[in-house]
């Protein structure tokens, strides 16, 4: 690999896609980061994803295939997409170009995987061909080639409204206290096109890594949005005269009261998609216009649960898994709701978990079900409440807890008594920072002498979205804003402002316009060090020295975690400015 990097390097060096310089900072880049050479060319600014395609190709000896050479463009007719099903072609960034006797052409991102190559051979009998081309036309070419591009709700509203044998008339039925022909509205919602629109809604929503899905009516019109990156995105809508049918099939696939107008209504369902397994939680809220139904979308395979992938600085991250090695203690972490909190708590148990640890969970909901954990759900109703389940784990014999929240008294009292007994237990809370945490745990009634003894790591975290690399757009900034990443940052030694570059959001196909493809988190990490004992111990009602010692100890806060992210080109001033208001 490290022959190959060298190679390569010189190869940019030959072309002129990179200076010296350039390729010196991008080989240390790939060295600290584990990244290949191209990508941290890519990362860095100093070429694009063609220009290292191409590079790679002469390398390999590889042809180089794009949509501007016309190559990249899949042969129709020869059942390709039977060959190389759409779920295994994303995974692995390739995509089928044509079979000529008996060898598959393929397009891949990296053509020198020997693995990917060999799985291809047994799964398509096939000898393969391997052309090379970059991430973003191959997954752009994937969404054209599978029928996954555009809109897909678009496709199925073409069909003439009445299609089918489905009357779409009741959609004008008074929502107020107008009778219902329920025999009616399960045929309408059982029809063909209803049900094509149904799935097509949830199909275009999981293609666009949706987090959840909104359909709402008003006055004159149906409003369809999809929460992509936490922000909300407005799709094409379903018709009026079908918005009824629409809400009577959702409520149908959750085991609902489709009879039922007057009251919220919560359920879920499940879903095959690309053969992995994806659950679906349905609240329905009525309205003066009508009920509106959000859906969330629990899709276990699209988050990866790797402590790698979850943003951590290589500090943060060592302090968080020797807080989490730890034989008994507490670990909070806090942030508002949508945070990410769940999906981090999550990654550290998935990465600590053994089969010679007893690990149990007591969540509301639970989000994802994961192998070798034992999950409980909370059932306020029967008297299941997050007190009540955490005593019963304590006669359980775990070795590590999860509690969803810390709500009151009795449980935060409850993870502490646990804690002091030898287990490690993992909770959050919704405070603004993490040392607001022990704050509010004394203002719970918890002794601070009881909590500095048994806590372990306090840390808070915010999502920020990613910045399209396919798109993003460099400049260096004024004196003002690098002053102000300097000082916020808290880097040590203090970097050379004059060597900033930053990158602001622009928006292209890829990223549909938005300039974002993604979110990753940003946090403060404190671990406990026997100064923060001390000072929570004596000073647990000031805020102000607990984070005074904080500082010495040498960590820092949210704001700068962020001036972090921003300094390495993976998002943008105004998304942490957003993030991080009142730090």
């Amino acid at each position: 690999m490290q022959q190959k990097q060298l190679r390569l390097g010189e190869i940019l060096l030959t072309a002129g896609v990179v200076t010296p310089e350039q390729l010196t900072q991008a080989n240390k880049t790939s060295l600290q980061t584990g990244v290949r050479l191209g990508e941290a060319v890519v990362k860095l600014g100093f070429a694009t994803e063609e220009a290292i395609a191409i590079a790679v190709s002469k390398l390999l000896n590889v042809p180089y295939a794009s949509r501007e050479n016309k190559i990249l463009l899949p042969e129709k007719g020869q059942n390709l997409e039977k060959t190389i099903d759409e779920r295994y072609a994303r995974d692995n960034v390739l995509l089928p170009l044509f079979l000529d006797d008996q060898v598959l052409a393929v397009a891949m991102a990296e053509p020198d995987n020997v693995m990917i190559l060999d799985n291809l051979r047994l799964m398509t009998g096939f000898e393969i061909q391997a052309f090379i081309s970059t991430k973003a036309q191959i997954l752009k070419t994937i969404d054209e080639f599978y029928g996954s591009s555009g809109s897909i709700i678009d496709k199925v509203m073409e069909t003439k409204e009445g299609e089918d044998g489905v009357d779409t008339s009741a959609g004008e039925v008074d929502v107020s206290d107008a009778r219902l022909d329920l025999d009616k509205m399960v045929a309408q919602a059982r029809g063909a096109q209803v049900v094509d629109l149904v799935n097509a809604i949830l199909k275009q929503a999981i293609a666009e890594k949706a987090s959840d899905i909104h359909v709402e009516r008003y006055d004159e019109r149906v409003m369809l949005r999809f929460r992509i990156h936490g922000t909300l995105y407005e799709r094409t809508p379903p018709s009026k005269d079908a918005f009824l049918a629409v809400i009577s099939r959702i409520k149908i696939l959750s085991k609902l009261d489709i009879a039922e107008r007057r009251l919220p209504q919560d359920g879920s369902f499940s879903l095959k998609v690309q053969n992995r397994l994806i659950d679906m939680r349905v609240s329905i809220c009525p309205t003066v216009f009508g009920e509106k139904v959000v859906m969330r979308i629990l899709d276990k395979g699209a988050v990866d649960l790797s402590i790698d992938k979850r943003g951590f600085d290589p500090k943060q991250k060592e302090d968080f898994l020797r807080a989490a090695e730890s034989p008994h203690g507490l670990i909070f972490l806090t942030g508002p709701t949508g945070s990410g909190k769940t999906t981090t708590l999550y990654t550290i148990l998935n990465t600590i978990k053994s089969p010679d640890i007893n690990l149990m969970t007591i969540e509301d909901p639970v989000e994802f079900k994961l192998e070798g954990i034992n999950q409980v759900q909370v059932k306020a109703g029967i008297g299941l409440t997050f007190a009540a389940a955490l005593r019963s784990f304590l006669r359980q014999d775990p070795d590590v807890i999860l509690v969803g929240e810390v709500r009151d008294q009795e449980t935060a009292e409850t993870c502490l008594r646990a804690a002091l007994t030898g287990h490690l237990v993992l909770s959050t809370l919704h405070t603004n920072s993490a040392l607001e945490s022990v704050v509010r745990l004394v203002d719970m009634g918890i002794e601070p002498f009881m909590l500095a003894s048994s806590l372990r790591l306090v840390a808070a975290q915010r999502l920020v979205r990613t910045i399209c690399m396919a798109c993003r757009e460099a400049y260096r900034p004024d004196a003002e804003l690098a002053d102000t990443c300097i000082k916020e940052s808290q880097l040590q030694p203090a970097p050379d402002p004059s060597q900033f570059i930053f990158y602001r959001s622009r928006g292209c196909e890829r990223c549909h316009k938005t300039g974002y493809t993604g979110r990753m988190a940003i946090y403060e990490v404190y671990y406990i060090t026997k100064n923060l004992r001390d000072a929570i111990y004596k000073k647990s009602g000031d805020l102000n020295e607990i984070l005074a010692v904080g500082q010495k100890e040498g960590f820092w806060n949210l704001r700068a975690s962020g001036w972090r992210k921003v300094i390495e080109g993976t998002t943008s001033v105004e998304e942490v400015m957003s993030a991080t208001v009142g730090e």
